[in-house]
């Protein structure tokens, strides 16, 4: 597989087509309802340009957070974004590799991001992930995830304005059913898919009190 996310042009590419993916605020209202207002403490995994975490930092504006990102341009783009807001860390890390000692959170999230990792390391993780919440802590991976079928997912490029040609190259996309089963084997509760259309599902989970 090919990570193309180093690439300036492959990082701006997205940026200018991300507003335009159709259902995705959707997709993210959901993901802003889920995660507690009242949180103190929030990790955002492949933040990109930060548009996830800076939503949900409108109703909570005094979170700690921190950003991780490895795409020079994302993290140009994040580091642009919160300038001014003191809460808010930004740590290059490529999630190819475990996280490193960054503490415990109220909430985890991350937003087509994690389908770029081969499936073994999605698997370690959402491990990792469930290490690093709080009891009681939600994980909210707002993804992009594999079709049944080839029509299906040939329908979905056409519905976001992609071609097979034009495919991220860097996708390593895996069906719902299965990321579902590792959060509840790791330990996760209420884990569901709550909330889908065509290839973008949010995946979600809470770790036990």
């Amino acid at each position: 597989m090919v990570n193309q996310w180093t690439t300036a042009d492959h990082a701006l590419d997205y940026l200018a087509r991300a507003d335009q993916i159709p259902h995705r605020t959707e997709g993210e209202a959901v993901l802003l309802a889920h995660v507690p207002k009242t949180a103190r403490r929030l990790l955002d995994l492949g933040t990109g340009d930060g548009r996830l975490l800076a939503l949900l930092k409108l109703d909570r504006p005094e979170v700690e957070s921190l950003a991780v990102d490895f795409s020079p341009t994302m993290l140009a783009a994040v580091r642009q974004r919160f300038a001014d807001d003191l809460r808010v860390t930004i740590l290059a890390h490529n999630l190819d590799n475990p996280l490193p000692p960054v503490g415990t959170f109220d909430g985890i999230v991350s937003s087509f991001a994690i389908h770029h990792l081969s499936h073994p390391r999605k698997q370690s993780l959402y491990q990792e992930v469930f290490d690093r919440l709080e009891p009681g802590g939600i994980f909210c991976n707002l993804e992009h995830v594999a079709s049944p079928t080839l029509r299906l997912h040939q329908q979905f490029l056409q519905a976001i304005g992609y071609t097979l040609a034009e495919e991220d190259p860097s996708n390593q996309l895996l069906d719902v059913e299965t990321q579902l089963g590792w959060l509840r084997s790791i330990g996760f509760e209420d884990v569901d898919c709550y909330w889908k259309w065509l290839e973008m599902a949010l995946l979600i989970g809470v770790k036990p009190l």
